[in-house]
């Protein structure tokens, strides 16, 4: 059965949509990704959807949506994408386990940004979330 992941983030328009499409596209036998934001914007960033399309990896599904459309659903990881430092993510009530894996956020920022970004979270978030979900 697979696993129900969360990425969490303030805006719910860059990062969190990002890590949830590469999840669902290279993790999708074992993990199912979904994004939301505290305060969700109701807007993907433009250039996030561009590099996602270019990498095959966007759906018409994903789309920017408040935390309170999926607060009760059950997730096995919760997985905060905000630098807590510049932004506040709540601890998600119903998860087995919360972590915090912070990423710049590129909105606003040249196109070669997003693609930075996306690679951070390819080597980081991928491995995390593999090493704690996939394996065995």
């Amino acid at each position: 059965m697979k696993k129900n992941v969360l990425i969490l983030c303030t805006g719910n328009s860059c990062r969190s949509i990002m890590a949830e499409a590469m999840l669902n596209a290279h993790l999708g036998d074992c993990v199912y990704a979904q994004s939301s934001g505290v305060q969700a914007s109701g807007v993907v960033n433009p250039h996030a959807k561009a590099l996602l399309e270019a990498k095959g990896e966007w759906r018409d599904e994903y789309h920017s949506k408040l935390i309170q459309t999926v607060l009760n659903t059950a997730f096995d990881l919760v997985v905060t994408v905000c630098d807590a430092a510049k932004e506040s993510c709540p601890v998600f009530p119903n998860a087995v386990k919360s972590i915090h894996i912070g990423f710049e956020d590129p909105s606003g920022k040249e196109e070669a940004e997003y693609e930075k970004t996306y690679d951070l979270m390819r080597i980081k978030l991928l491995t995390i979330i593999t090493n704690e979900l996939c394996r065995g």
